[in-house]
């Protein structure tokens, strides 16, 4: 983020056919189609993952890192802790005191 100079917007923004990069967000639709390009790169297939996937992903990945929720919200923008929560509280109940007894 510090090398780009990015301290606000989106991380990922959009492209144009001549190469420079926009400060507005990347599409969403572009971001399944570069996500699909890498998966059969890596040889892999496009129903194991989405760009939807990602965001969550990064929540229970933040969780079980122990990042505070509210860092973590800030970065997927979550405006619904509700929603955000859950992912997270099901990454922490996994490795919780209580689940090493099971």
């Amino acid at each position: 983020m510090a090398a780009a100079k990015i301290d606000k917007g989106s991380v990922i923004g959009r492209i144009a056919r001549w190469g420079t990069v926009s400060k507005r967000a990347l599409d969403p639709r572009s971001g399944n189609a570069i996500l699909n390009q890498r998966e059969k790169m890596a040889g892999l297939g496009p129903e194991e993952f989405s760009a939807h996937g990602l965001r969550p992903g990064h929540i229970i990945e933040a969780a079980n890192r122990g990042i505070p929720l509210p860092e973590v919200m800030e970065q997927s923008r979550h405006r619904s802790v509700q929603q955000a929560s859950s992912y997270y509280n099901n990454a922490t109940r996994r490795s919780d005191r209580a689940a090493t007894l099971l």
